[in-house]
């Protein structure tokens, strides 16, 4: 990206970023994880780092009822995360993305009965995927 900023801090945040892809995350989730490591990484710097990669559009960022900190998703893999819905696991927290073919008919409904049109990249389902349905 043209004009980035790269730090030895940014890097130890994306690669991070980059192996939990596939998750979503508080910021204070991430704090506590690299705090573990050999070069813990400022607060205030993951704070400000996140913010950027939100306005980069490398971050998807969610506001969710149940928790009261905005959530993450790394999504340089996945462009178009704000145009498409989320399923998340509630045992293990992975991240699916659903196609939105599967909705069109479910949004017109909700649009004409209630007046409201669905934010695709704001709307996460939660469920127990397949995976942990077979650790029950």
């Amino acid at each position: 990206m043209k004009g980035e900023y790269k730090t030895k801090s940014r890097n130890i945040i994306v690669e991070y970023l980059r192996e939990n892809a596939d998750k979503r995350f508080t910021a204070k989730d991430i704090v506590d994880e690299l705090s573990k490591g050999s070069e813990p990484v400022n607060r205030s710097t993951i704070y400000r780092n996140l913010e950027r990669l939100c306005q980069e559009g490398r971050l998807v960022k969610f506001k969710e009822t149940d928790v009261n900190a905005s959530c993450y998703q790394y999504s340089e893999q996945h462009e178009c995360c704000n145009s498409h819905i989320h399923a998340q696991c509630s045992c293990c927290n992975k991240i699916f993305h659903l196609k939105n073919d599967i909705f069109k008919n479910v949004n017109k409904k909700i649009q004409a009965e209630y007046g409201i049109e669905i934010d695709y990249g704001k709307t996460v389902i939660i469920g127990l995927c397949n995976d942990c349905k077979g650790l029950r």
